[in-house]
């Protein structure tokens, strides 16, 4: 790994440890009811929450807001269930295991879609086409969307590989260092990969999952902090439009928070639809996703899985201009 990047990578991982530590502490429900502690995976996908953070938005709209960093939705969605945070980011794939352990969440926004995910390979391991990755190790974070992502790969193309369990703030190591063959992993770690490895990265794109990237609210934020819930996605919104532009000090946060140098961001942001919504048919792709989840062991096999259009909370959202 380039000696930048490392640093680079490093200074992420400690602010990412600092601030669980201090999210372990605190109980949102000890806040006021105009502040807010947000659960904020490092990802472009929520690319919204620094943007508003860095630019003014929030205290634009009249809500105080602490954002508390996690390296994946999985970690971010124990902190809501134990009510460590009030809301929280969390791709569609853990989030549909999550709501049958912690039915008092609710997905109050889709903040961003994504039709980027890659398979990145090493050239080196004799991967050129998807076909290669049959009996190859393919490192990626099990139980996220990066997991789903390569698993519905493979199926659609009739090939078995084998998933090794990866740390998504190790999968840069794991593929620079030949521990595996190729990783399946969300931004910006599919980004840092791809930087990483240099002429040896092959991207390869296969099967038919695209990311829808949640927004969850605990029950008691709900109940006590709707109206800053509602000034948060107005801000949002607002952040959103500025990625949409390319707004160079929207790119800016997007980089600070992520530790991606600015001209490898720009492009990866255009890869991501920011526009704020959560459409009903949410629900049935969340039950393909649990379904997954079971064979996966992230749900119990023998578990029905719920109807997912009850945890649907749109009432906080920005309406559609008439």
């Amino acid at each position: 790994m380039k000696p930048t990047l490392r640093r680079m990578l490093t200074a992420a991982l400690t602010a990412t440890a600092l601030a669980v530590s201090v999210a372990a502490c605190t109980s949102s429900g000890t806040a006021n009811a105009d502040e807010l502690t947000v659960g904020f995976v490092v990802d472009p996908s929520w690319a919204q929450v620094p943007v508003a953070a860095s630019t003014g938005l929030f205290d634009k709209h009249g809500v105080k807001v602490k954002v508390v960093n996690f390296s994946s939705g999985v970690e971010a969605l124990q902190a809501a269930a134990a009510d460590q945070v009030d809301i929280t980011t969390a791709a569609d794939v853990p989030t549909s295991a999550a709501l049958t352990r912690t039915p008092s969440l609710r997905i109050v926004g889709d903040g961003s879609r994504w039709e980027g995910s890659r398979i990145v390979a090493r050239r080196s391991a004799g991967i050129t086409t998807l076909a290669d990755l049959a009996g190859k190790s393919i490192g990626t974070p099990l139980g996220t969307s990066a997991a789903y992502y390569i698993s519905n790969a493979l199926a659609h193309n009739n090939l078995n590989a084998q998933l090794v369990q990866v740390a998504p703030s190790a999968v840069v190591t794991a593929a620079t260092q030949r521990n595996v063959d190729a990783v399946s992993i969300f931004q910006p770690y599919q980004a840092q990969t791809i930087q990483a490895l240099n002429t040896d990265a092959v991207e390869l794109d296969g099967g038919t999952y695209h990311q829808h990237s949640l927004f969850l609210a605990t029950q008691q934020a709900i109940a006590d902090k709707g109206p800053a819930l509602t000034s948060f996605f107005a801000a949002l919104a607002d952040a959103g439009s500025a990625l949409a532009h390319q707004d160079n000090a929207a790119i800016d946060a997007v980089a600070k928070a992520t530790q991606l140098d600015v001209g490898l961001l720009r492009p990866v942001l255009k890869e991501f639809d920011f526009t704020l919504q959560l459409n009903p048919d949410l629900a049935t792709k969340l039950t393909e996703l649990g379904e997954w989840a079971k064979t996966q062991k992230s749900i119990d096999a023998t578990a029905a899985l719920p109807d997912y259009a009850q945890f649907l909370d749109s009432r906080f959202l920005p309406k559609p201009a008439a």
